[in-house]
Order: structure tokens, then sequence, then C-alpha cells
């Protein structure tokens, strides 16, 4: 396995881990753990049915456990049966609640990494609500596990800066490359005894719940707020859209990637029109939102530019949200 993003060096001896886990943001914790301690046990969600055929998927996390012959077992229910004597559960993207009988189980307890700078953002969708509050700032916060969901004391906290135009999934692959060292070092702490904990202040805390289709609808009233919406959404839910020709007629579905916010041509332009210069009017036309990068249906991203070169994309056309 080849790990990506900030080294950490430790030698202290290996510590016995089990590891909580389903989504694609663990997989590079699971390998780092995997090279520098004893992976004891994986626990992830049960296989689930996708695609056309709804055949059963193993998560991202159960197919690389099954990749490096680690010890696996997919339960509806992490709480149902006792687990192996470990000296920590480290849990990340799991899914399911964990009781405290569970949590305090093991020799140093029970830890998780969260991709926000908690208690900023607690929740399952922490990385799009941050671009969504045009933060500039960024992090992985490692916590205790606690009965409030990622209410538990922070045990460590890294720090990246949000690119302009960056997308929620770069910066979900960024934070998930940068999660390994913090972690690892947290672990090291607690190992030799020089973990510090630091209560959350709840006056500072927000929430970052799930997303859904209708988070995603567009109505280029806000210059500001669609641009960071098609960030921030893109690759889920994702802002869907219809291209209408001037009188109507649709000429193609897309998804907008990226976008950002340019001055606009004035009243002349209704909201969701594209202008002159070829942005998209919003609001009262003194803003914009160039669309700098979509995906056609049954594509694959490509920038504007790059569209334009095969399809009609002319002043006088509007975007508009599914029906």
């Amino acid at each position: 396995m080849q790990q990506n993003g900030p080294k950490y060096e430790s030698h202290l001896a290996p510590l016995r881990i089990i590891f909580a886990g389903s989504g694609e943001f663990g997989l590079k914790s699971l390998e780092a753990l995997h090279q520098r301690h004893h992976v004891i046990q994986v626990i992830s969600q049960p296989d689930r049915p996708a695609g056309r055929g709804r055949h059963l998927h193993p998560t991202p996390i159960s197919a690389a456990a099954l990749a490096s012959d680690l010890p696996l077992e997919r339960t509806e229910d992490i709480n149902s049966r006792q687990w192996p004597d470990c000296d920590v559960l480290v849990v990340i993207a799991f899914g399911q609640k964990i009781s405290p009988e569970v949590a305090s189980a093991p020799k140093f307890g029970s830890v998780n990494l969260h991709a926000s700078l908690l208690p900023k953002f607690r929740g399952a969708a922490p990385i799009p609500h941050t671009i969504l509050a045009g933060d500039s700032i960024t992090g992985n916060s490692v916590i205790r596990l606690s009965p409030r969901m990622d209410a538990g004391a922070v045990l460590g906290q890294s720090r990246l800066t949000i690119g302009e135009l960056e997308t929620s999934k770069e910066l979900h692959d960024r934070l998930a490359a940068d999660g390994p060292a913090l972690l690892l070092r947290v672990l090291d702490d607690l190992a030799a005894g020089r973990a510090v904990e630091t209560p959350q202040d709840e006056s500072q805390s927000s929430r970052a719940g799930k997303l859904s289709r209708a988070d995603a609808r567009l109505d280029f009233l806000d210059a500001a707020a669609t641009a960071l919406k098609i960030r921030a959404l893109w690759q889920w839910p994702a802002c869907h859209v219809r291209l209408l020709d001037a009188a109507g007629g649709e000429m193609d579905s897309l998804s907008l990637v990226r976008a950002r916010v340019v001055p606009g041509e004035g009243s002349r332009w209704k909201a969701g029109e594209i202008d002159g210069g070829g942005a998209v009017s919003a609001g009262d036309g003194a803003l914009a939102v160039e669309i700098l990068e979509l995906q056609p249906a049954g594509g694959r991203p490509m920038t504007l530019e790059d569209y334009r070169r095969g399809h009609s994309w002319m002043p006088g056309m509007k975007l508009v949200a599914p029906k």
C-alpha cells in the first residue's frame, strides 16, 4: 500500500487496533494503521445493492480489508456482540451509533476522525457544509467517541486552506490524505500517556446534516450562494440543470462542477439566462455565475470551453432546475 499526504514517524510499539468504517474517507487511514500498527479487526456495514443490476457491493472499507487480507466483519449493529480485546477502537465514517460499552472497552478507549474543525460542522456532511458556509480554512479533528454526535473531547486537529475554486470531492480527497498523520500522532500520544483532551465549546457548535437532491436545486437568485453550492455539492448530490434554448426548448441535461462569481451585465438578462459574455446572470443582473466546469448527461466532466466546441451555449439560453 502506498501512502500519500503528511508523514508521521513513530518509534513506539505497535498497538492492537480495531477499525470501524465504511466510506472512502477512511481508506488512507486504514492503510496507515495497517502499516504502523496491528489491525486485528475491521468492522464495516453490510454489502448493499448498487448499480443497474442492484448487485450487492461491499463498502470501500470492506473492499480494502479484503484486498489486504485483514479480518473483516460486516454487521448491521456493532453493539450486538463482543469484539476482541484491543488497545484502541478507531472509527471513521462508519455510519452506526456505538454504545458507551463498546467504546470504553479498549485499553485506551475509542477515537473518531472527523473532517471538520470541531465543534463546527458536526454531522454526516461536514465537507460540503464547510464550503457552503464560505469558509477558507478547514481541517481534521480526532475526538473521543461521545453519546452525542461528534461532541467528544478533542485530542488533536490539523488545518488546511480551502482553494478558491475547490470542490467538495477535491477537499474530501485532501482531508482524507491529511488524516492519517494526525491519527497516528494522537494514537502515539494515547499510548505514551501524554494525550490532552480538550472539551468542545458548545457555544461554537454547528450542524452538518445529510444533503439531498432537493438541496442541490438552483434558482440563480444569489450569485455567491449559487457558485458555492455548485462546488460544495460536487459530486453528491450535484447541481443538475436543464439547458434551454431561447424559445424554451430543452437542449441538454448537465451537472455543474465548478463555478465562480463575475460581474454581470445588468437587468438585460433574467436570473438563469446566459449573458453576452457566456456567464449565467443571477439576481438583478449585477453579478453573474461563470460556469468553469460541467458534466453532460452520460459524459465526463469537462471545461465549459471544451463543452462549447460541440454544443450550443449562446446568450439568451437558460439554465433551469430539473422537472
